[in-house]
Order: structure tokens, then C-alpha cells, then sequence
């Protein structure tokens, strides 16, 4: 009997093993679901693209279609002008709307492609550069008139000593010095015309009005002579009246643009309409009894000039040879009569920089520099002498004349501008200083 159950129960385990078990739940992996999640978000990055794709197609068509219509309407004559269509206003960086607002939910600008704020209407307005008088700008345009209205003011005061007596040894004197000084002020108003005849030729004349103040002194140091105050001379003389009138020509010989320059060739023509300092009435002692407003000489000064544009800085610098006509003057100061005098030429040249603060204020630095050669210059005795019977030729030493230049350019409105210069000497011959206040106003335009 107990045999019996052990068997029963053994044969029930081995039944109970051969069944299978039951099936358990499976369980995903972890980096399974988070690639899931990536493909997804793939997915809706997609869909976004394709959406920004088909905005960024619907806008370029647009512009294109806008482009075209453009280009139609500048080819096609206008018999009449007609009202411009009105125009979206330009939409800045810090004005555009944001990813998803609005009427962008795809996060691209829909109205931009348009330059930011807009450009004043006087942008194209011609170069001006204060520091160069009358080659200030490019040529004036076909049929223009400008008009310009100057007032200048110049300062000249030096001091020399000057001995004339025998040097025994060094530092040691016998003989009488001289103190030489002599101070000059010059007030020049002025009117001037340029007109345009081509798009490269162009044609002015100016006219000054001089009021001159020359004042000089001779003395010795006291001292040096037994009579002190005999030999002292004080001369002071005033003049005003015209000036010497300037004819100009002007013409472009390069156009700027694309990294070139503006290339103009300048000629210009002095007039001695002022007055003569040679025909001036003078005293017994030579002296004259009033100051000159004019050379006295004709001059002509052919110059080249260059400005090149380099936005917000603009580069120039001119190069010019002056011609001065000698001529016969037969003028007393005694004891000498001064036969015949041939002013020395001069070669100048300058440079700078013009560097553009906004859209109507420029400022200019630069450099002037002429090399005025000696005067020639014929005299004889009034009473000629035997150690003196006739003429002689004498050429006095050459001028360095250096000139810093500093100045400001401002656009009041599209037809006139005000332009200031300041220059200062920088050698001994050069004017201690002169200030220019120019106002150039378009008074007629081109057709």
C-alpha cells in the first residue's frame, strides 16, 4: 500500500514538471523609450521645416514678383508722376515678432527683407570737405548754380632781431640791434559763383572785399645807439576796398565708385583787380599811407585734386604748381627805384582725412604745405653812385609754408551746407592763423 502511494506521488511531480510554464510579461528596455521619443520628436521638427520652407518659397515669390513690377515701371515712360503705392513700414530687430507669436507661428519674420529705418533724402548729397576752399567738392552737376557766401579772418604777427654792425669774436657785438615787428590782420568777405555746364565741366568766379591792418615797428635796443628814440619807427596803415578776383575751371576727369577715387582737374586765374601795392601813394620815407587789398600780379595755378570715398572716411589730397606773371613797376621808395620784380612760383600740396560722424556732420583733419620760391627783384639808386650805376638783380630766400588744417562740414538742408576751417602755422613763414566760415547754397538745380 505504501508502495503503492509513493508511486502515485512520484508519477504526479514527474507530470507536474513536464507541464510548461506559465508565460511572464516582458519587460522594454529603457533606451528603447527614450528613442521612441527622439524619432517623434524628429518627426515634429520635420513638419516645422517643411512649414518654415514653404514661407521662406511664398516670400521670395513675392519679392521677386515686387522686383520685376519695379523694374517694369523705371523701363516704362512716365508721362506724369504718379502716387507711390503705399509702402510697409521697415521692421527693426528688436520690433520683429517673436518665434510663435501671431501671424508667425513658425517663427519667421513675415513682412522683413527690408532695410532697417530708412535713408535720409539727403544721403546723396555731393562730398564736401571744409578744409579745401574752392576744391571743397566733386564738380557741380548739368545746369546747377551754387552760390557761396565766405568770411575769412587771418593773423600774421612776427618778431625778428636784426644786428648790423661787426662781429669781433664770438658773442661779441659792436654795432646797433633791431627789433622788427610787424602784425597783419586780414578780414575778407566774399561772393562766389559755380555753375555746371556738363556733368564734368564746371565754371565759378569769385569776388572779395578786403579790409587789411599792417602795423610795424622798427627799434633798437636801447643801448645800442645814442639816440634811441630818433631811430624808432612805428608805421601803422590801413585798406580797404576789392580784392583780386578768381575765375575757376573745373573738370571730373575720373568718377569715384567701386573703391576709385574722384580725380579733378582744377585751373585757376587770379586777377589783380585789387589794390596795386606798387601804385600806392607813399611818404618821403617810402613808407606807404595805406595797405594793399590786392598782389598786384596775374597768377595762374593749374592743380589736381582726389577724394576718395571710403564710407564713413573719405581720403583726399591735391597736388598744384602756381604761376605768377612778373611784370615792370617802376615804383620810388627811397633812396631806390624798384625797376621790374618777378614773384617766385610755388609748388603746393596737401592731405587728409574726412571721417563722416552721421549722415550731415563731417569732420576734417589734414596738411597744407607750399614751397613759395624767392622773388626776383630789379632796383637802382635814385642817385645812382659809382660803387652803384645801374641795375641789380636781387632774389630773396624761398618760403617753407606748413599749414595744419582742421575742420567741420555741416548739411543744414539739401541745398546748403556750412563749412568751417581753422588753420595753423606750422613753420616761421606761415600765417599764425586764419578761420574760413563758408556757406554754399544750391540756387539752381540741374534739369
Amino acid at each position: 500500500m505504501r508502495r503503492a502511494a509513493l508511486a502515485l506521488l512520484a508519477s504526479t511531480i514527474v507530470a507536474t514538471a513536464a507541464l510548461p510554464a506559465p508565460a511572464q510579461p516582458r519587460k522594454r528596455p529603457p533606451l528603447q523609450r527614450q528613442l521612441d521619443q527622439a524619432l517623434g520628436l524628429i518627426e515634429a521638427q520635420r513638419a516645422r521645416l517643411d512649414a518654415q520652407a514653404a514661407e521662406l518659397a511664398e516670400l521670395r515669390r513675392r519679392l521677386d514678383d515686387q522686383a520685376q513690377a519695379m523694374a517694369r515701371a523705371e523701363a516704362a515712360p512716365l508721362p506724369q508722376l504718379a502716387a507711390a503705392p503705399p509702402r510697409a513700414p521697415a521692421v527693426s530687430a528688436a520690433q520683429g515678432a517673436a518665434p510663435g507669436a501671431p501671424g508667425d507661428p513658425a517663427g519667421v519674420l513675415q513682412p522683413p527683407l527690408e532695410r532697417v529705418g530708412q535713408a535720409p533724402e539727403d544721403a546723396e548729397q555731393p562730398i564736401q570737405l571744409a578744409v579745401l576752399d574752392s576744391q571743397a567738392s566733386v564738380v557741380t552737376r548739368k545746369g546747377q548754380l551754387t552760390g557761396e557766401l565766405q568770411v575769412d579772418y587771418a593773423r600774421a604777427d612776427r618778431s625778428r632781431a636784426v644786428f648790423r654792425g661787426v662781429e669781433l669774436v664770438e658773442a661779441v657785438l659792436v654795432g646797433v640791434f633791431d627789433i622788427n615787428e610787424s602784425r597783419q590782420d586780414v578780414i575778407t568777405a566774399s561772393a562766389a559763383l559755380r555753375y555746371g555746364l556738363t556733368d564734368r565741366f564746371e565754371l565759378g568766379i569769385r569776388t572779395p572785399f578786403i579790409h587789411r591792418a599792417d602795423s610795424s615797428i622798427i627799434a633798437p635796443i636801447a643801448g645800442s645807439t645814442n639816440n634811441d628814440q630818433a631811430a624808432t619807427i612805428d608805421s601803422s596803415v590801413k585798406g580797404t576796398g576789392i580784392g583780386d578776383i578768381e575765375l575757376t575751371a573745373r573738370y571730373q576727369l575720373l568718377s569715384g565708385g567701386n573703391g576709385r577715387p574722384f580725380l579733378i582737374g582744377n585751373l585757376q586765374g587770379v586777377i589783380p583787380t585789387g589794390t596795386n601795392p606798387f601804385a600806392i601813394r607813399r611818404d618821403d620815407l617810402g613808407r606807404p599811407t595805406r595797405a594793399a587789398t590786392g598782389a598786384g600780379f596775374w597768377g595762374i595755378a593749374p592743380s589736381v585734386t582726389a577724394i576718395l570715398p571710403s564710407d564713413p572716411v573719405v581720403l583726399f589730397g591735391t597736388l598744384g604748381y602756381t604761376f605768377n606773371l612778373p611784370r615792370h613797376v617802376d615804383t620810388r621808395i627811397p633812396p631806390v627805384v624798384i625797376t621790374y620784380v618777378d614773384p617766385g612760383d610755388a609748388i603746393s600740396g596737401s592731405a587728409g582725412i574726412g571721417i563722416s560722424l552721421n549722415q550731415r556732420t563731417t569732420v576734417n583733419f589734414g596738411y597744407a604745405h607750399t614751397w613759395s620760391f624767392g622773388t626776383r627783384t630789379r632796383t637802382m639808386l635814385i642817385e645812382p653812385t659809382a660803387a652803384w650805376p645801374g641795375e641789380r638783380e636781387t632774389i630773396s630766400r624761398d618760403l617753407q609754408i606748413g599749414r595744419f588744417l582742421f575742420g567741420v562740414t555741416y548739411r543744414v538742408t539739401d541745398r546748403a551746407s556750412l563749412n568751417w576751417s581753422v588753420e595753423v602755422g606750422a613753420t616761421e613763414d606761415a600765417t599764425d592763423l586764419r578761420t574760413v566760415l563758408r556757406v554754399p547754397i544750391v540756387l539752381l538745380t540741374g534739369g
